[in-house]
């Protein structure tokens, strides 16, 4: 579980976090959508511990964050960004392995559990032996989710990572996102610009403007129970975006 009290951020004298107070209930997926600049990205950095808030505190598993905590925190909660973030000089395996080596797990142990993920995430185990610029961009995504996965955390946190895949690639790792998370059951925070992506893979949907949560709820709620007009707007923006991509597809 993830519970966030009166958190804010501020940069450079702007602030992209309005004071904010969440909980993420366990074994749910809730997807945060916005605009860009809207704080979404700084709101999962802020859960991870990777920066640190002006004000208010963030727990995890009940316990709160904290700089002498941080590190074992961490280990709780799969991290997986937009471009992949692999090192490029590791083999997919050892990218996927490296945590669990760096604490000493029994090597036996971690070769099957490497071999139950690449199961899991649909990789073919001889692409673990590749380094990540001979994968595909699909490729890539999937050994990353295996490395956030490696440990078994309860928390999973996502930022945009199928933004830069092809339509193609994205439709099927999105199918399998959507599996993986019902099968796993774990606390799932995912961000994504795509209103659809949300729809697909949420549970519930967290609307962003501005540094601030505009609205929560289902589908239906944002769009028969709009809280505001800018919830109508965004989704209107959102379904302008799909006719236009819809037809350049047409027009090759």
């Amino acid at each position: 579980m993830i519970e966030i009290e009166a958190l804010s951020k501020s940069i450079q004298g702007k602030c992209v976090l309005a004071p904010i107070t969440l909980r993420f209930a366990p074994h749910r997926t809730t997807v945060i959508i916005g605009p860009s600049g809207c704080g979404k990205t700084t709101l999962l950095r802020l859960i991870l511990g990777l920066s640190v808030p002006d004000r208010g505190r963030v727990s995890l598993q009940g316990e709160q964050l904290a700089a002498t905590n941080a590190q074992r925190l961490r280990s709780q909660v799969g991290y997986v960004v937009q471009d992949g973030g692999l090192f490029p000089h590791l083999t997919a395996r050892r990218n996927v392995e490296l945590m669990a080596a760096y604490l000493r797990r029994p090597a036996d142990q971690v070769h099957t559990r490497c071999a139950a993920l690449a199961e899991l995430v649909k990789l073919p185990l001889d692409r673990l032996e590749r380094y990540p610029s001979q994968l595909s961009g699909g490729e890539r995504q999937r050994v990353a989710l295996m490395r956030a996965l490696m440990l078994d955390p309860p928390v999973l946190l996502l930022d945009e990572p199928l933004a830069a895949l092809d339509p193609l690639t994205r439709h099927a790792l999105q199918t399998d996102l959507a599996q993986i998370f019902a099968r796993l059951s774990k606390t799932v925070v995912l961000v994504t610009h795509d209103l659809h992506e949300a729809a697909y893979l949420g549970d519930e949907i967290l609307l962003m403007r501005a540094g601030r949560v505009v609205q929560r709820g289902t589908l239906d709620d944002l769009l028969e129970r709009p809280a505001e007009p800018f919830v109508t707007d965004f989704i209107r923006a959102q379904r302008a975006d799909a006719r236009l991509s819809a037809t350049r597809s047409r027009l090759g």
